[in-house]
């Protein structure tokens, strides 16, 4: 028994003499390890510092502790050249490239060592070395290539990546070729290495389109339009895949030109059968930019060829909107026949609610009857509806009690949407218009307990409209704790919403004229020039506009007034040059302006620049 426990306590000791060892062994390599990144930042950061001499110091160091690490060679390297120690860098250069390591593109690292003490023969003699190394291994081509393209050498970068491709098949370099392409001007080039890509792998084509974006305009005469179209034709002839149809459509889109996307969009239906779905997107894409001819046409082509009732409905919700948009007063009697001919064909159920929600929306909005869309809506919500569908309706109802300053009625359906779809984007927004419906009520203080909570939204949109609203109550509320000047302006803001421009002007004048100097008059000036805008007034909202830079240029609306007043002198009064002057303003004065990256891209393209 005692030999046992004798016997025991030496194994234990074994272990644990084991485990010690084995610990200290991992803290040794962890220490190492520590230390080699601690001295790799310090010797970057002197590098960056512009320190070059320490930073060589260290790299010495590390690299004589770890002589296979390449980046610690090359920290080495580099730090020389900053001091100019180019006969020091051949030397470790050709050291390196000697002791039998396959590095070849170290060649080009000495290549450039040449090249910067201007002897380009010897520079040219060591990029073919690099290149050569190919015909050892093409996959050499990785390294030599990249090294090529980090000091912008792109003619042998891509001398690179072409000869790998034609030694092995098992060889793309294709990406790498089309960023070159571009950055050289060879567009042609570049589509081809693109499409190239795509045909390969087709879930790159999302990416290939952000690319053309990139060089592509909605001219079609621009250079790369030209290009593409060509090369897409070209290819679609050798090949005649439906990616080719499919990525004309998408030219034409870019270029506004719906009836040529149309044409590609019926030759790619013709060949898959039933799905509409390109069609279908063609046509909102082409009714949102109120091309409304293509538009009719489209939908009628998808009614014409709908194999299911839910298509065919699908079309004729698509044309309704655009019978909407487009109906003039005396012709609202017809369209609103229309939707019942469609309701009494399709149904009034659930599988119609869309259709019901733009008919009531129509009654209440344009022809003048809230009672009877707010009669149909309270029906449509007492039908089986999923609860999103409901959300939808009861938020249509709520939007139309709020037309009819039915508030409390309003605020009960926002409500009850917030707890029927709670982790929906849908809830959210029904907040929102709580806060907004309590603001037109004049109740500030409850529009800003639910704005407070909304700004912390996860939809950045959300959280920006709720953002705005806050600022405007907080602002002018401050200095005047009657609140009358924003009491005004919020009814001004339902008259706008009730279509109701001419007495939404008059108020906000009267805020202009009777609280001159309040902190609200830029709100007054903006809200009402945007409403002059809407009137087609264009003169009056750049009067406006003019207003709040010359009296508020430092104020949280200049930035908008910059940007309204640019697309006013571009788009509607034809006068690029001060629009030119807008967006300027916009570059120079407001930095961290959300207009900021259009304003930069719009002043480019109107002062004739190339925007890639």
């Amino acid at each position: 028994m005692i030999k046992f426990f004798q016997n025991s306590i030496a194994i234990i000791a074994f272990v644990y003499i084991y485990a010690m060892r084995n610990f200290f062994i991992i803290l040794f390599i962890f220490t190492a390890t520590a230390g080699f990144s601690q001295s790799d930042a310090l010797a970057k950061n002197y590098y960056e510092q512009g320190q070059f001499e320490k930073a060589l110091t260290i790299y010495e160091k590390l690299s004589k502790q770890s002589p296979y690490r390449l980046d610690y060679f090359m920290g080495m390297v580099e730090s020389n050249q900053q001091l100019e120690n180019f006969n020091e860098v051949e030397k470790l250069l050709n050291e390196k490239i000697g002791d039998g390591r396959n590095f070849p593109q170290l060649y080009v690292e000495l290549g450039y060592n040449y090249s910067l003490q201007n002897n380009t023969e010897l520079a040219s003699e060591n990029f073919n070395k690099a290149i050569q190394a190919l015909d050892q291994n093409p996959n050499f081509a990785y390294n030599i290539g990249a090294t090529f393209q980090k000091y912008s050498l792109l003619d042998e970068a891509v001398s690179t990546y072409e000869k790998a491709m034609v030694l092995s098949d098992k060889m793309d370099f294709n990406s790498q070729l089309a960023q070159i392409y571009g950055e050289q001007g060879k567009l042609e080039k570049m589509f081809i290495s693109y499409l190239n890509l795509i045909e390969k792998n087709l879930s790159f084509k999302s990416s290939a389109q952000r690319y053309f974006s990139l060089y592509t305009t909605e001219d079609p005469t621009n250079e790369a339009n030209v290009i593409l179209r060509k090369t897409l034709l070209q290819r679609s002839q050798q090949n005649p895949d439906i990616l080719y149809n499919d990525l004309l459509s998408w030219l034409f889109i870019q270029q506004r030109e719906y009836k040529k996307a149309f044409t590609q969009e019926k030759a790619i239906y013709k060949r898959v059968g039933e799905d509409l779905g390109g069609i279908t997107e063609l046509a909102y894409i082409t009714i949102a930019d109120e091309d409304y001819e293509s538009g009719r046409e489209i939908v009628n082509y998808i009614i014409e060829n709908s194999f299911t009732p839910q298509n065919k409905l699908q079309g004729n919700q698509i044309l309704m909107k655009m019978e909407v948009k487009t109906a003039k007063p005396s012709e609202y009697s017809e369209v609103e026949k229309k939707f019942e001919n469609l309701l009494d064909e399709f149904g009034r159920n659930r599988e119609t609610y869309q259709l019901q929600i733009d008919y009531n929306h129509f009654l209440a909005f344009q022809n003048n009857k809230k009672e009877l869309a707010i009669s149909n809506l309270k029906a449509l919500a007492k039908e089986q509806l999923s609860p999103f569908q409901e959300a939808h309706v009861k938020m249509e109802l709520a939007d139309i009690l709020v037309f009819d300053e039915k508030f409390n009625e309003a605020l009960i359906y926002y409500s009850q949407i917030q707890k029927k779809v709670q982790s929906d984007i849908l809830a959210q927004e029904a907040r929102f218009k709580v806060a907004r419906t309590s603001y037109f009520k004049g109740d500030f203080e409850w529009a800003q307990v639910q704005l407070d909570v909304l700004k912390k939204s996860t939809s950045q949109l959300m959280a920006n409209d709720a953002m705005e609203l806050s600022l405007l109550i907080r602002d002018n509320s401050l200095e005047d704790s009657t609140q009358v000047a924003l009491k005004k302006y919020a009814r001004a803001d339902l008259l706008e919403f009730q279509g109701k421009d001419v007495e939404a002007i008059a108020i906000l004048e009267d805020i202009l004229t009777n609280n001159k100097g309040d902190k609200i008059e830029d709100e007054a000036l903006f809200k009402q020039g945007q409403i002059y805008e809407k009137k087609g007034e264009f003169t009056k909202a750049e009067a406006n506009y003019l207003k709040i830079i010359e009296f508020y240029g430092e104020d949280i609306l200049a930035d908008n007034a910059h940007y309204r007043l640019a697309r006013i002198y571009e788009e509607k009064l034809d006068q690029p040059d001060k629009a030119k002057a807008q967006y300027e303003a916009i570059i120079f004065n407001y930095a961290d302006s959300i207009y900021f990256v259009e304003a930069r891209n719009k002043y480019r393209s109107l002062r004739g620049d190339a925007i890639n």
